[in-house]
């Protein structure tokens, strides 16, 4: 009973000071601030990851799906190339699928599309299976050794990097909302800026 009677107590104290309405005001402010951030435009997840704009990455060689070598300088400077690193367990992979696929529909030949698929929790074999079900919108490459993941700064998959026909980089980006339509429009037109 003594510890009830100091309870309300220091309850009572506490309600005359203010103190008790500090945890209720904190929590109302940090709830604004929190709905304020989801309601005020953000910034696309573009450019805050990966390769500098304008810079060239080093084109390295990788795999097909067979274990034939690939180089990448066969396809970096040519025309506009656009590599997603990738994966099948990757759920932003998924969503963001059809985002690249209306860009290659759009673009066709004149963009060479690369999904390069990383070397974490998969393998080649698991990966054509995987293909059977969900065509991928592009070339579909293996980076065993992470040879394109270090030269290409991949943070994560989701990560798409589209390089102009210079073989600078145009965009990089991450996450299932990118928009991909526009990257390319801007390699197309040679722009970096």
């Amino acid at each position: 009973m003594g510890l009830t009677l100091e309870s309300d107590t220091s309850a009572r104290h506490r309600a005359r000071s203010g103190m008790a309405r500090r945890p209720a005001r904190a929590a109302r402010v940090l709830g604004l601030a929190l709905l304020a951030s989801a309601l005020l435009p953000h910034p696309a997840a573009a450019q805050e990851v990966g390769l500098p704009l304008g810079s060239r990455p080093e084109p390295v060689v990788i795999e097909d799906l067979d274990g034939t070598p690939v180089d990448l300088a066969d396809y970096i400077g040519r025309k506009p190339v656009l590599l997603e690193f990738w994966a099948t367990w990757c759920p932003l992979c998924s969503a963001l699928e059809p985002r690249i696929a209306a860009a290659k529909e759009r673009f066709g030949d004149d963009v060479d599309f690369l999904i390069v698929s990383v070397a974490v929790n998969q393998s080649p074999r698991s990966i054509r299976r995987h293909l059977e079900k969900h065509p991928p919108p592009g070339r579909v490459l293996w980076d065993t050794q992470g040879r394109a993941t270090r030269a290409f700064m991949a943070p994560t998959t989701s990560y798409v990097v589209v390089l102009d026909a210079e073989g600078r980089v145009a965009y990089t980006g991450v996450g299932d909302d990118q928009d991909i339509v526009a990257a390319v429009e801007r390699a197309v037109r040679g722009s970096t800026r």
